[in-house]
C-alpha cells in the first residue's frame, strides 16, 4: 500500500505511468538516445528558468511526440521570467485538445517551493479543461487562491461522465470551489480530495460548502474522500462522523490539517470506521491517549491506520497555534 501523499512534491509516477520530463532544446538536461514510448509515459512539460514561455514549450511538445497517442500530461511551470497567470496555458491546451484522443490524466501546475510557493501560483478557471476533455479520468490540480490578486483558482459546476479522480492540492482553496465540486454531476468519480488550507490564502471553505460531499447522494461511485490539510479539521471530523458517505468509502483522509482529541474523539464514538482498508489522520494534534485508541482500531479491526506522532502543540498556550502542513 502507498503512504498516501501529505506534501506538495514532484511525482514519479502518474496514472500509474512513469513521469518523464521533455528535455527542452539547448537546456542542461541531456537528451536521452530515443525517446520512451509516447504512450508508456506521463509526459511533462517544464519551462524551467531560462525557458521561451510555454507556447514554445508546447508547441516542440507536439513536434516532439505523436499527440494522439498520449495518455497523461503533467504541466510544470509555465512562465518565462516572472510569474503569470495558468490561464494562456490551459486555452493552449484545451484548443488542442482533438489532438488528444488518449489523453485520460492531467496534471496542472507540478511545481515545488523551491520553483514557486503554493500560494503564489496564478490560477485561472479550470472548468474548460473538463469539458474539452470528455474522456478525461484523472485530474490533479495544485495551487488555489492567495487573497492577493484576481487569478484565483475558479471551477463552475460541470457534468462529466468519465471523470474517476479529481484532487486539489492548495494551500488556500477558496470556498466556492467546493461548493462547485459539490454541484458538479461527476458519476464516475471514485475518488475526491480536497486540501483546504489556510484562511490566509483564501481558504475560506466552511463544513456547511462541504454537505453535498459528504451525503452519500452526490457521488454513488465514490470510494475514497480526502478533506484535509485543513484548519478547521476538528469541526470537519465531527461532520463525518455522522456523514451518510463514509458507509460507501474504503478510505478515508483526514490528514494534514489540525485535527486535535475534539475532533479524533468525535470519529471514535462516531458511526464505525472498521470497513475502512485505511484512515489517514497523519499530521495531527491527537494527544497520546486518542492515538492510542486510533491505533487500537487498527490492531483490532484490521484497519490500517496512517498516524504519525502529534505536532507539537501546548493546548493551554494560546498563543500556540495549530498549524495546517500546507498553506503558503
Amino acid at each position: 500500500m502507498t503512504t498516501p501523499i501529505t506534501d506538495i512534491e514532484h511525482p514519479c509516477s502518474f496514472h500509474d505511468l512513469p513521469v518523464f520530463t521533455l528535455p527542452e532544446p539547448g537546456d542542461d538536461r541531456p537528451w536521452p538516445a530515443t525517446l520512451p514510448s509516447v504512450d508508456g509515459m506521463a509526459w511533462r512539460l517544464d519551462c524551467g528558468w531560462d525557458g521561451h514561455g510555454f507556447a514554445a514549450t508546447w508547441q516542440h511538445f507536439l513536434k516532439t511526440v505523436d499527440p494522439a497517442q498520449v495518455r497523461a500530461l503533467v504541466i510544470g511551470p509555465w512562465w518565462d521570467g516572472e510569474y503569470s497567470s495558468l490561464a494562456p496555458v490551459v486555452e493552449l491546451i484545451t484548443s488542442d485538445a482533438a489532438r488528444f484522443p488518449a489523453l485520460r490524466a492531467l496534471f496542472l501546475a507540478d511545481v515545488v517551493g523551491e520553483e514557486c510557493e503554493v500560494s503564489w501560483l496564478r490560477m485561472c478557471d479550470i472548468t474548460p479543461v473538463l469539458r474539452a476533455f470528455p474522456l478525461l479520468e484523472e485530474l490533479v490540480v495544485r495551487g488555489g487562491g492567495s487573497g492577493l490578486d484576481a487569478d484565483s483558482l475558479e471551477l463552475h459546476p460541470v457534468r462529466h461522465e468519465a471523470l474517476k479522480s479529481l484532487r486539489f492540492e492548495s494551500g488556500g482553496l477558496p470556498g466556492h470551489v467546493v461548493r462547485a465540486v459539490g454541484a458538479s454531476e461527476l458519476p464516475a468519480l471514485e475518488r475526491l480530495e480536497l486540501w483546504f488550507g489556510s484562511q490566509w490564502y483564501a481558504g475560506d471553505a466552511t463544513v456547511a460548502d462541504m454537505a453535498p460531499l459528504l451525503s452519500g447522494g452526490t457521488f454513488p461511485r465514490l470510494r475514497h474522500l480526502g478533506l484535509q490539510n485543513s484548519e478547521i479539521q476538528d469541526e470537519i471530523a465531527v461532520a463525518v462522523a455522522s456523514a451518510p458517505v463514509v458507509a460507501q468509502l474504503e478510505s478515508l483522509a483526514l490528514s494534514m490539517g489540525t485535527l486535535s482529541d475534539a475532533g479524533g474523539l468525535a470519529l471514535l464514538g462516531g458511526q464505525p470506521l472498521t470497513h475502512l482498508g485505511y484512515l489517514d489522520l497523519q499530521h495531527h494534534y491527537l494527544g497520546d491517549e486518542v492515538m492510542e485508541r486510533f491505533k487500537g482500531l487498527g490492531e483490532r479491526d484490521d484497519v490500517h491506520v496512517y498516524l504519525d506522532g502529534a505536532d507539537d502543540w501546548d493546548p493551554d498556550d494560546e498563543d500556540d497555534a495549530r498549524y495546517v502542513a500546507v498553506s503558503e
